[in-house]
């Protein structure tokens, strides 16, 4: 750790016991009783100002948009039914996860888990290099160089499944919270971390002994006695994660650069104002705003003038943002989102925060009410919040959220439920046939198939206009799908 970092976690510490001393005569507009007041039981208020960004990441300011189709179907698909939500606000990479990002990734689970004999954590999110691998085409430079080689630092990863994303994410979400308690001095920096003692987030939140060894925690103001840093202290950030599909497509379009008094002045197609895919600024007059393909067999344009200056992928940082700041929200790379797919979901979800893929869970508790111990990796043992019914609660629904009858009374974890002879109440595995018993027909869509968006340096613009939507596999990865993250932001809408 430099002398900067100790001398600012030093200033942090001052500031935070100042803070405390100070907010001592703060009280309760409820009871009158004193916050921060060792003689009244010390119920503790964190001085709080507002939310940090994290790392690589850009404010997103929320509001309504329409979502939905902008162009005329072509498709003839109807999976994309123009309707008016509102997204709150939140925050997104600026850029796709690149290369070296994910190399980072890499480099820690090689350290922690190869070391220690489960090479299969490892193994399970090394990106699929063989994507690229094309029957009748010359493409074993990609295939051998793209994700290694450092001319390709800073271009997108590709080759990465939904599950890989998701689990890139919880990961990044703990390193960061990792650095920001050694920044301000509230755990020792582990310099071998292993399975059983890696930094989790949800572990140090959950368990009181976490870091038991380290005397730079904070302290309770009656006992003096340490503490972990609790959530209602306001240090640690929210989870970083996939973006929702209405997340990633509000903030693709970035309309705050065409809005008037809460009008839309032009409703855009791509994230870029105007029908086509080139800029109109003088001194660039004619250039490609993103990679794509221009047409049948033509990906970079003549020699001499690139249209793109990318026959496959280009750098994360290529071209120009958009009004939020966000590149390459069109071309490049389609991106992977949070939600499950279904034809109809413009038509089911919630008009806030429209989302299909809820599944809630609950810490796994014994039967005295204490938390379960982690795995051997790490984790904390998970179980469907079914398994905690209050039985006094007559409202209470199961609900997963994945399947068509999405919130219905009747949820699927109890299979027998559901009867092939009530038409109104079939499985998701009995609508979207996964066999070829059915006079032959086979569905992609299920559970497991999820959406992702954008268009990318091997689609034509048709795929580029943020409204767009296509799906695949949970599992499965190509050489044109990467992705970046998001994280909620939480309280006020608008940053101060």
């Amino acid at each position: 750790m430099s002398k900067f970092t100790n001398f600012t976690s030093l200033l942090t510490l001052i500031a935070i016991s100042l803070c405390i001393v100070s907010c001592k005569k703060e009280a309760s507009n409820t009871t009158g009783w004193n916050y921060n007041d060792p003689a009244n039981g010390g119920f503790e208020v964190y001085p709080f100002v507002e939310q940090e960004t994290g790392p690589g990441l850009v404010f997103i300011e929320g509001g309504r948009f329409t979502m939905g189709q902008t162009e005329f179907d072509v498709m003839k698909d109807w999976r994309a039914e123009p309707r008016t939500v509102t997204v709150n606000s939140f925050y997104m990479d600026e850029c796709e996860i690149s290369n070296l990002n994910y190399r980072e990734y890499l480099f820690w689970l090689e350290k922690v888990f190869v070391a220690n004999d489960l090479k299969t954590v490892y193994d399970n999110a090394v990106p699929d290099e063989n994507v690229w691998r094309n029957k009748l085409g010359m493409m074993e430079n990609e295939v051998e160089y793209y994700f290694r080689y450092p001319a390709y630092n800073d271009y997108p990863v590709v080759g990465v499944s939904w599950l890989q994303a998701v689990n890139y994410a919880a990961w990044r979400t703990d390193r960061v919270n990792e650095k920001i308690l050694v920044d301000k001095g509230f755990v020792n920096w582990n310099t071998e971390p292993s399975p059983e003692g890696y930094f989790n987030t949800d572990a140090y939140l959950t368990y009181e002994t976490y870091e038991a060894e380290s005397d730079k925690r904070l302290q309770y103001i009656t006992t003096g006695e340490f503490r972990n840093v609790k959530m209602e202290d306001g240090i640690l950030l929210p989870k970083y994660r996939l973006p929702t599909e209405a997340e990633w497509e509000y903030a693709a379009y970035g309309l705050i650069g065409n809005t008037q008094n809460e009008r839309v002045l032009e409703r855009k197609v791509y994230p870029w104002n105007g029908q086509y895919a080139r800029t109109d600024e003088k001194k660039y007059y004619g250039d490609f705003v993103g990679s794509v393909r221009r047409g049948r067999g033509d990906y970079a344009g003549v020699a001499g003038h690139l249209n793109d200056a990318a026959i496959t992928t280009a750098p994360v940082k290529s071209y120009w943002p958009n009004d939020y700041g966000l590149y390459n929200m069109a071309g490049n790379v389609a991106e992977w989102v949070m939600d499950v797919y279904r034809q109809m979901s413009h038509d089911d979800v919630s008009e806030l925060n429209p989302f299909r893929g809820n599944f809630y869970e609950e810490k796994q508790k014994l039967e005295d009410g204490s938390i379960a111990e982690r795995d051997s990796i790490g984790r904390v043992p998970m179980v469907p919040v079914s398994a905690f019914k209050n039985d006094r609660r007559r409202n209470y629904r199961q609900a997963d959220n994945r399947n068509y009858l999405d919130g219905d009374w009747a949820s699927l974890y109890d299979q027998e439920k559901w009867s092939t002879n009530d038409s109104t109440r079939i499985s998701t595995d009995e609508m979207y046939r996964k066999d070829m018993t059915n006079n032959g027909t086979y569905s992609l869509v299920g559970d497991h198939a999820r959406v992702y968006k954008g268009g990318s340096w091997k689609d034509i613009y048709y795929w580029a206009a943020p409204a767009s939507r296509r799906y695949l596999d949970e599992d499965e990865a190509t050489d044109y799908i990467g992705f970046r993250c998001a994280m909620a932001r939480l309280g006020s809408p608008t940053k101060k």
